[in-house]
């Protein structure tokens, strides 16, 4: 198989410039709403950020330019995501949509030709209704007719990982999900047909997660609760691991936790580490504003990859209930 990611490993590593710069950043998945929360924070912060926005689509780079009014050359679009997440029937058609993800494409290549010195991965699979009602509980019909989580949320994440290594950046982050310690989560059924195919979002983020632990880089993996779409920063943030928390709430505003996901940057003891994040209902508690010592009640603690579920075999198991044929 042929060197993972060429194309974005060349990008990642022009991304490597002198900490005296703004950190050179690349984030994936700037055309979805908290990939793009991150990105449009860095472009807030110039003295501290010069992000590169990964969209998959040209629609998306379009959309993301004329709302943050970036450069043109500080968006690209991942040509080789977009082939490998529209391919997902068959063992061949996958093995060809992973090789489609490691060709070097022009356009990306060049345009990411800034040495990198982190990659925020923001991409994920995005459930939607795929049509008609579940006979069994009435609601309609949902999967990833984007793409499947066996291909967004592993395979096309380890591609990400995998670059990152060949062009020697210094940190990753990967937004991921909270749930990864149950592998009978209800978000793991959604996607999946009644001969269990498909699906299996989180046991896949969490073989992405693991496979970014044991590959030597620098990284932070943050599992947020379920996402709001409402404004950051009016509200008390609260950490845990293993899906446990000192809190009822089970959700958090994207805002915050693309702020979270941008500091993961620049504070050190976000390093090597891999925690839940929540919020407190607006007006409870005090507002978080000292993210530096927004782990500290965790006392040095994360998350313990062996509990949960991580598919040990990636095709074996993807012909067998998540993922494939």
């Amino acid at each position: 198989m042929r060197q993972p990611r060429i194309w974005l490993a060349a990008t990642l590593a022009l991304c490597l410039g002198a900490r005296a710069e703004p950190m050179k950043v690349a984030v994936t998945g700037t055309g979805g709403q908290t990939g793009g929360h991150v990105f449009r924070k860095m472009l807030r912060r110039p003295e501290l950020f010069s992000p590169i926005g990964i969209a998959r689509t040209e629609r998306s780079k379009e959309a993301l330019l004329e709302a943050t009014g970036a450069a043109p050359e500080q968006v690209v679009v991942d040509i080789g995501l977009q082939q490998s997440t529209t391919m997902y029937s068959g063992n061949d058609r996958q093995c060809s949509a992973v090789e489609a993800a490691q060709e070097p494409q022009g356009n990306a290549g060049r345009a990411l030709a800034g040495r990198c010195a982190a990659l925020v991965i923001g991409s994920s699979a995005k459930v939607k209704p795929t049509g008609g009602t579940n006979a069994e509980t009435g609601r309609p019909n949902m999967g990833f007719p984007d793409g499947q989580p066996y291909l967004v949320d592993w395979l096309a994440q380890k591609a990400q990982i995998d670059a990152a290594h060949l062009a020697g950046v210094g940190h990753v982050t990967i937004c991921s999900s909270m749930g990864g310690t149950n592998p009978d989560h209800m978000l793991n059924r959604f996607g999946r047909t009644t001969d269990g195919r498909g699906g299996g979002i989180l046991l896949w983020k969490r073989k992405a997660e693991k496979y970014l632990i044991d590959s030597g880089l620098t990284y932070t993996i943050v599992h947020p609760g379920g996402l709001l779409n409402e404004p950051g920063g009016k509200r008390a943030l609260v950490v845990g691991v293993d899906d446990k928390l000192p809190t009822e709430s089970r959700s958090i505003p994207r805002e915050d936790v693309a702020e979270v996901l941008l500091q993961s940057l620049l504070q050190s003891d976000y390093r090597d580490r891999s925690f839940d994040l929540v919020a407190e209902p607006e007006g409870s508690g005090e507002v978080c504003t000292d993210f530096a010592s927004l782990l500290q009640s965790l006392q040095g603690s994360s998350c313990d990859y062996s509990l949960g579920a991580i598919p040990d075999r990636e095709l074996a198991a993807g012909r067998n209930r998540i993922g494939g044929r």
